[in-house]
């Protein structure tokens, strides 16, 4: 009954042959295909195979030797004639199919020989394949017409590739060897195109030979000989980009004011890269090693690795590099580069062979976030160590407080950025569009504010004079105030904490007129025991007369040199000195004018009260534009 199962299933097989396609070789096919799954099936083609004459074997082999190795010897590409490369092809086919059918008695002597002679002219075969893989890209790109690209963008691409060839050497790169210099590229803003490196027609030659390669065994040669031959095309394309080969090191000696403008070129040619360049290889590769996907992804990778391990080790490089605060925004231009485009290195780098380039990203992207944190302590420190060498003259803006307010408020310009970063630090996930008024980012520029009031302060007691350190302190917090308003600085730092050094502010006012003016108001006072007789009155308010001038001169020329930077608060501090002093003096001098012997004292009347009231005008006119000055 096994028999007659048996016997049934194979004219089962053969029936399905004479079906599909009027071809009895079909069923010895099929049954050669069952007895990879059944012994008992491999016994019965072994016993059908026997039934042939291994003459048969030893001719065909001969014949397919004539014709395949005609080809293989030919001097000139076999695919510059249509019909000696399909005819190429067939033969490769034959030589397949004779190798697979016969392979099941391989351990007969005879037919041993002739698979080892077979397999000597199949791997022959393939390297000649190769060889013709190799040249049709080549040629290929030789051909390549940069105005062809889909979605109807040919002038956009045109832009990005075409040069003139009558440009000046600074537009070239590679030096004074004319073989190395390759044409930059004008910028491009439309990344709406896949660029159709190779003809048509090439692709599909191109896609026979490769399921020759595959189906004999030498997909990883094919794949070889695809990725040498179209990484030279992205790497040609970066160089047009006016991207360098830099290594680590090279980028982390570079002057600072050269890798800003490297960040600057690394940064259009990332975008392209992940945006038009791999995508359109990743199309290509598919249509190529249409159907093997393991050859395509293979490929993929083998084209794009240098070029993508160029640009994630010059972003590395900057990662690692020194944390200057002069570096947070081409930094913050990196890390943002690589954010935004973290979804089109998961979707172009999606199969398992890519798996290290995106991984290899995140991790130098999660590195960019890092170096920003460091860089922000590093501000911190900057802050901490500035140290007070020297007053700054009149009270005026100290340089530190004006650094830092800039630096934080340009800082605050990429606020969702730098909310990511800081969550991120603090192990909250970082959203990039979660904004919270406690978040980690507010926290971190509360701090350096406490950071740079502290260090005022201290620099505040290189003054002598208490008012003027009240003065200095007044003109500081003010900017301070003024800088945080009205922009994602304030907003960070929150209402409450503007309100309080509004009222430190105020609160350094009263210091300075506690300070500076008390002292000659008290002097225009009069106790009523000096009152009591006219000539104690008299000599009294005389002496205080004296005084009052005296101080008031004093203070006048002291004052007249300090900085009030703001020109609001600045006559607001006139007026306040004005209305505290004013009254108090022409009262003192309507007693003094009530005299008897006014006569003899009236020489003592320095100062009118509208005398007075011009030199109050003058006080804080110091040398504005310099170190106190604003900016």
């Amino acid at each position: 009954m096994a028999e007659n199962g048996e016997e049934k299933l194979i004219a089962v097989a053969r029936h399905i042959a004479k079906t599909l396609g009027h071809n009895e070789n079909m069923a010895d096919d099929i049954l050669q295909i069952f007895s990879n799954f059944d012994g008992r099936f491999r016994e019965k083609l072994s016993e059908k195979l026997s039934d042939e004459d291994p003459r048969t074997l030893e001719h065909t082999l001969k014949s397919l030797d004539r014709q395949i190795s005609r080809y293989v010897l030919a001097d000139h590409p076999i695919w510059s004639d249509s019909a000696d490369a399909a005819s190429f092809l067939d033969a490769v086919d034959d030589l397949l199919s004779l190798i697979q059918t016969w392979t099941p008695l391989s351990d007969e002597k005879p037919v041993a020989a002739c698979l080892d002679r077979a397999d000597d002219l199949l791997q022959q075969s393939m390297f000649r394949l190769e060889t013709e893989f190799s040249t049709l890209i080549e040629r290929g790109g030789e051909s390549f017409d940069t105005t062809r690209f889909q979605n109807g963008t040919e002038s956009a691409a045109a832009n990005y590739f075409d040069s003139d060839e009558d440009d000046d050497n600074d537009d070239l790169i590679g030096g004074d060897d004319e073989d190395h210099q390759v044409p930059i590229a004008h910028p491009v803003t439309n990344y709406d195109f896949v660029i159709d490196a190779l003809p048509s027609g090439t692709i599909n030659d191109l896609h026979e030979i490769a399921k020759r390669m595959v189906a004999a065994g030498y997909g990883k040669e094919c794949s070889h000989a695809y990725s040498t031959s179209r990484r030279d095309f992205l790497e040609e394309s970066l160089s047009r980009l006016g991207l360098q080969k830099l290594s680590i090191e090279e980028v982390q000696r570079m002057p600072w004011s050269e890798l800003e403008d490297e960040i600057e070129k690394w940064t259009k040619a990332t975008i392209m890269s992940l945006r038009i360049l791999f995508p359109s290889e990743r199309r290509l590769c598919d249509r190529v090693f249409s159907g093997f996907s393991s050859a395509s992804d293979l490929s993929f990778m083998e084209v794009c690795r240098g070029s993508t391990i160029q640009l994630l080790n010059f972003a590395d490089a900057v990662a690692i590099g020194s944390r200057a605060p002069e570096r947070l925004f081409k930094v913050l231009d990196v890390f943002e580069t690589l954010r935004d485009l973290m979804s089109e290195f998961e979707a172009v780098f999606s199969d398992q062979y890519c798996f290290f380039l995106r991984n290899e990203a995140v991790t130098i992207w999660k590195r960019l976030g890092e170096a920003i944190r460091g860089i922000f302590m590093e501000l911190e420190n900057l802050i901490r160590r500035d140290p007070a060498k020297a007053a700054v003259p009149g009270g005026g803006l100290h340089p530190i407080t004006r650094y830092v307010m800039n630096y934080l408020r340009a800082a605050c310009r990429s606020r969702l950025t730098l909310e990511q970063v800081f969550e991120e630090g603090a192990g909250g996930g970082g959203d990039f569009r979660r904004v919270e008024a406690s978040s980690s980012l507010s926290v971190q520029m509360a701090w350096i504010m406490e950071l740079l009031e502290s260090n005022l302060e201290s620099k505040s007691k290189m003054y002598r004079d208490p008012a003027l350190c009240s003065v200095f302190m007044m003109n500081n917090g003010r900017y301070i105030v003024q800088k945080v308003g009205d922009n994602e600085l304030g907003s960070l730092l929150g209402d409450d904490w503007i309100r309080k050094h509004t009222a430190k502010v105020r609160q350094y006012h009263v210091n300075y007129m506690r300070s500076s003016w008390n002292k000659v108001l008290g002097v225009l006072k009069l106790d009523s025991g000096a009152l009591a007789s006219s000539n104690g009155a008299s000599r009294a308010m005389k002496e205080k007369l004296k005084l009052f001038n005296l101080n008031f001169e004093e203070i006048c020329k002291a004052q007249s040199t300090w900085v009030i930077f703001d020109e609001q608060m600045r006559e607001e501090m006139r007026i306040a000195v004005s209305e505290n002093l004013t009254p108090a003096y022409r009262s003192f001098l309507g007693r003094f004018q009530n005299l008897s012997d006014i006569g003899k004292h009236e020489k003592h009347i320095k100062y009118s009260v509208e005398d007075v009231v011009a030199r109050i005008s003058e006080l804080f006119e110091g040398r504005i534009g310099s170190a106190g000055g604003r900016k």
